[in-house]
């Protein structure tokens, strides 16, 4: 039995020489948030001990898909939807910041999906005249980051498992967690 899930999760810390906290959204596949300690520490080895999670979510349903890790060898009839990553920046007048609305869509290409992110109030409400919301230039808008999911997945976790995702209609959207989340306090739960 497969209870391998796919996660998002949302992780800070203060390297040495930074004023400000720093974050980097990370996907990992494991059986609990437990198991993705090593994982987490051999992403961002400069955190030392001060990493933490600000946010994480169990990925498994997105735009009313369901999206499931499976052994990359079981049933080959694979769907021409991905699960892609889009990190969107933009700015608020006024504001010393660049705002960032991190989200995953499903679409069939990076085309469709970059439509999606056009829809978002994020982008619709985070920019004005010479500051305009972003995804990166090569895609018409500015996205500071895409991805397609399984691309940027360990290697290790490409050569057993894939995604499988398939219409849900009455799909719930995942929940997210908010909080500061110690890696100490997780691993000794």
């Amino acid at each position: 039995m497969n209870n391998q899930k796919l996660f998002m999760l949302l992780l800070g810390c203060k390297p040495k020489g930074r004023y400000t906290e720093q974050h980097d959204v990370f996907f990992g596949v494991a059986a609990s948030i437990k198991e993705l300690i090593p994982q987490i520490k051999e992403f961002w080895p400069e955190a030392d001990e001060k990493i933490h999670i600000d946010a994480w979510r169990e990925v498994s349903n997105v735009d009313k898909n369901s999206i499931k890790l499976v052994p990359k060898n079981e049933d080959n009839s694979y769907s021409n939807l991905k699960l892609f990553f889009i990190n969107l920046g933009g700015y608020k007048q006024n504001e010393f910041d660049e705002f960032h609305y991190k989200m995953l869509t499903v679409a069939a290409s990076k085309g469709e999906a970059i439509q999606k992110a056009k829809q978002t109030a994020f982008f619709k409400h985070t920019q004005f005249e010479g500051a305009n919301a972003h995804i990166d230039d090569k895609y018409g808008i500015d996205v500071d980051d895409m991805f397609d999911i399984e691309d940027i997945l360990p290697e290790d976790v490409k050569q057993h498992y894939r995604l499988s995702i398939s219409i849900a209609e009455n799909t719930i959207e995942d929940e997210i967690r908010l909080g500061y989340f110690k890696l100490s306090v997780i691993a000794a739960e």
